[in-house]
């Protein structure tokens, strides 16, 4: 069988036996009745768990709507306008709305940025500002040893909505929900001391009540209060087709609930060999975005297998910390050591990919130079035909492949 998969911005192509293969993820039929717009009305006038926000909001009060930053597929250009409408209807003036980009630990947006997250009109009518991880309160500590650190203009208002897309997360379980508070408008501190917990089993894609840095993340609102959510679930081509609004948890469960639906793709056993790629560009832009659909990859491969992975990388590994954790470190587990030790943004994403490397081998298609690949732990080839034939003859010409050419939306998950 003929396969063509994204690999920046062209295509990357390969054969494989079809007796080799044990099946292709792709995300699942769903019924989509309303997207877009429509879809977004239709949660905003249907709140799940919570009264309508034009009935929460009061005139006179100060409205902060946090949504997220551009590294984000939120399409906020859509969400926003039909939130400040809705907030409008209940007299709250124009002026007392803010818009807060939840940066994390991100860069400053352009306003050229800004204005094309939320549109021109919002733009020019409302408020639009960046979270500042410089400027903050201190709301409290978590049980788990968070500081809740929130940033001020969000910590100081009257009404919290918060928006976000769901998508599955490699150790907060899903996107979305609280999240837009923790880590979107916390410090770098608050960031760090929750996902310290990344390393512990519990702390996966797909899983939420057990999670510890879930948990955690939602503890922050018995200190800081949301009093509304949207958020919204994009199929492969980034389009709104699940919309969710009301009770910061009720209403992210259920979003939860329609991503796993979706994305959570079912498969009979565990592959010898997994081939897995974001897509192309702009997902693998570098390894620091591409590391995703590699942790995706890990359910679906068995212990000693083989995973491949398709990413050009084309801008290297994209995030200078995280670079240095890994030419720092002497191999996967002492990586992971240091993880626990001494915690680090940037040196997460190094750590998640050791837990990989831990697993199986992994074999890297890309633009990387082959030594900067070989510093990763990992083995470097010009082509996917190359590494499946180098794979074959590590475990055998029986070996079963599974594909994952979205390997960053899909989690695979063993039939029960």
């Amino acid at each position: 069988m003929h396969f063509k998969y994204g690999f920046g911005k062209g295509f990357s192509e390969f054969d494989l036996d079809e007796k080799n293969i044990l099946m292709e993820l792709r995300q699942n039929e769903v019924k989509v009745e309303l997207t877009g717009a429509q879809e977004v009305r239709r949660a905003i006038e249907n709140p799940i768990g919570s009264p309508r926000l034009r009935d929460i909001t009061k005139p006179g009060e100060k409205v902060v709507i946090v949504t997220s930053d551009i590294t984000r597929p939120m399409p906020s250009k859509i969400a926003v306008p039909e939130v400040v409408k809705e907030i409008l209807k209940s007299g709250v003036s124009e002026k007392d709305i803010t818009v807060v980009f939840a940066l994390g630990s991100h860069r400053k947006h352009t306003e050229d940025e800004k204005k094309y997250l939320v549109g021109e009109d919002v733009y020019n009518r409302i408020r639009c500002i960046d979270s500042d991880t410089s400027d903050y309160v201190r709301m409290g500590i978590s049980k788990m040893g968070t500081p809740i650190d929130i940033f001020s203009e969000v910590a100081n208002a009257d009404r919290r909505i918060c928006l976000g897309n769901i998508e599955f997360h490699y150790f907060a379980g899903y996107s979305g929900g609280a999240k837009a508070i923790l880590p979107g408008v916390s410090t770098r501190d608050t960031i760090q001391a929750n996902h310290s917990a990344m390393v512990k089993a519990a702390a996966k894609a797909g899983a939420i009540d057990d999670n510890p840095v879930r948990q955690d993340i939602e503890e922050v609102t018995d200190y800081v209060n949301i009093d509304f959510i949207l958020n919204v679930v994009l199929d492969e081509h980034k389009n709104i087709i699940k919309a969710v609004a009301g009770h910061h948890t009720a209403a992210h469960r259920e979003g939860c609930h329609f991503l796993d639906s979706l994305y959570k793709v079912e498969i009979p056993e565990k592959a010898d060999i997994v081939i897995t790629t974001p897509g192309g560009y702009p997902k693998d832009i570098n390894l620091y975005q591409a590391q995703k659909a590699l942790d995706n990859s890990k359910h679906a491969v068995k212990e000693g297998g083989i995973v491949i992975l398709l990413a050009s990388c084309k801008e290297g590994f994209g995030e200078k910390v995280f670079e240095r954790w890994i030419r720092a470190a002497s191999s996967p587990d002492s990586l992971i050591e240091d993880i626990q030790k001494n915690f680090e943004l940037g040196g997460h994403k190094a750590a998640a990919i050791a837990l990989v490397q831990k697993q199986a081998s992994v074999f890297l298609v890309s633009d990387f130079e082959p030594e900067d690949v070989k510093k990763m732990f990992m083995e470097p080839f010009s082509s996917v035909d190359a590494a499946l034939k180098e794979a074959f003859s590590k475990l055998g010409n029986n070996a079963k492949v599974i594909l994952m050419p979205y390997g960053g939306s899909t989690l695979p998950v063993l039939k029960s």
